[in-house]
């Protein structure tokens, strides 16, 4: 049941009455029956029956009747209200992540690549009416996710990312950000967006970034670009132990910032550098903002009037004491 309210409340000042009305039945109360004058009433018997005890709550009834008028007036009722949201200029987002070997390296906690996918799923939770779809490379790429409304399958899909060199080691930016556009020049969404994100340099792959910037531009595609690793260096796998664990050891860590400043440029979209987590939460929250998606809320409400009990509750009051005056309490003095 829903919340109770009242169309025409101003009625409730009609209550203001209701004392008015007190007051000139106390004044008026010996008018209302006919009185006989005798000297003495020792001969009559005094025997109050129901009828005499009820005479008195006949002012009581109207005056009731009266209160329910004006509830009944104010017209009480009910309202459900149910909303429904219809994403009227969506948007269309790839993200292309880097799996290469180097993303398990340590300057980010636990690593870049878990660090990554922590922030990933918050991004792709604060994006319910939008499609996005899932990328990722090494020295080759291929789409994880294609683009899809269905976020549980994005979410999935960026939990189950993991190093397991299925793609050959190596870092093939170019190969990332073509497939990524692959997967978007098509769409007809408002906006089409790919979040490029790497932590080295472009050394695999049969396509330039730069060709792959180009073609994005011509599909009106907007590339952000994310450099992510520390500034100096950093604890980075160099090979596995026989038992299985990756060995670590410190080494430089290289990102060419210049490329992914070029490929945002060309594509009027903004380079960002994640040098710890913290960092790369604020710099998924900063593109969540800067995309923002145009949203038609449409509300519908279902009323349902109460006034109708009230109405048939002074209609009753009224006839009973109407009945009784002109029956029971009918006097011919």
């Amino acid at each position: 049941m829903g919340k109770i309210t009242f169309l025409n409340p101003e009625f409730f000042w009609l209550f203001l009455l209701i004392p008015l009305a007190i007051a000139w039945l106390i004044y008026t109360r010996k008018e209302q029956t006919a009185t006989l004058k005798i000297s003495s009433i020792q001969g009559f018997k005094a025997n109050d029956t129901f009828w005499v005890k009820l005479r008195p709550y006949l002012s009581v009834f109207r005056l009731l009747a009266l209160s329910s008028m004006i509830v009944a007036l104010a017209r009480p009722r009910t309202v459900d209200v149910s909303n429904k949201t219809k994403t009227t200029k969506g948007i269309d987002i790839v993200m292309a992540i880097d799996v290469s070997g180097s993303m398990l390296a340590k300057d980010l906690k636990p690593n870049r690549m878990e660090a990554l996918k922590r922030v990933a799923a918050d991004f792709v939770g604060e994006r319910p009416n939008d499609r996005i779809g899932l990328v990722v490379y090494a020295s080759e790429a291929y789409t994880k996710t294609p683009v899809t409304s269905d976020k549980a399958v994005v979410l999935e899909a960026i939990k189950s990312i993991k190093y397991d060199n299925v793609l050959q080691d190596g870092t093939g930016i170019g190969m990332g950000l073509a497939t990524a556009v692959n997967r978007l020049k098509d769409s007809k969404a408002k906006s089409k967006i790919i979040i490029l994100l790497t932590d080295g340099v472009n050394n695999a792959g049969f396509i330039e970034p730069e060709t792959a910037a180009d073609i994005a531009r011509q599909y009106g595609i907007k590339v952000y670009t994310i450099g992510i690793g520390t500034n100096g260096m950093a604890e980075f796998p160099y090979a596995i132990a026989p038992n299985g664990q990756f060995l670590f050891q410190r080494m430089k860590v290289e990102i060419d910032e210049r490329l992914m400043k070029s490929i945002a440029k060309k594509t009027d979209g903004k380079y960002f550098r994640a040098t710890s987590n913290s960092k790369l939460a604020e710099i998924y929250g900063e593109i969540n903002k800067l995309e923002t998606t145009e949203i038609e809320e449409l509300k519908f409400y279902d009323y349902d009037e109460k006034f109708r009990p009230f109405v048939l509750l002074a209609g009753l009051l009224l006839l009973i004491e109407i009945g009784l005056r002109n029956t029971v309490y009918r006097s011919f003095i």
